[in-house]
């Protein structure tokens, strides 16, 4: 059997030209969700790699390739290695059970993709 890689980077494009294409339409909500976004991803009590390791987990369990590409790629950019973007997978097919597992062929693409240790 032939493995078929999902293309995690088309993912992460497409998000970005669609935050683009809702900043041409309304830049002020555009950038009150990416501010928020960014506020929200700054060290504070939890490092901004852990905090990037529980968005690929929450993408996982919430079904969205979109964000599971864009975290696993930031969480591959704060240090994070393949083994622990892995594990916080596991701990969303723990608490999402079978269809979140199912969703953990996107983690395994984008950390093959983007290059994780």
């Amino acid at each position: 059997m032939v493995e078929v890689a999902v293309d995690m980077k088309r993912y992460l494009e497409q998000f970005v030209d669609l935050v683009r294409k809702i900043r041409e339409v309304d830049p002020e909500h555009a950038e009150a969700f990416m501010g928020y976004v960014k506020q929200t991803e700054k060290p504070g009590a939890l490092p901004t790699k852990e905090k990037e390791l529980i968005s690929v987990a929450a993408g996982v369990a919430a079904h969205c390739p979109f964000c599971i590409a864009m975290h696993v790629k930031n969480a591959i950019k704060e240090g994070a290695t393949k083994q622990e973007i892995y594990e916080a997978g596991f701990v969303a097919g723990l608490m999402g059970g079978g269809p979140a597992v199912a969703y953990l062929r996107y983690l395994v693409d984008a950390c093959d993709q983007f290059g994780a240790k």
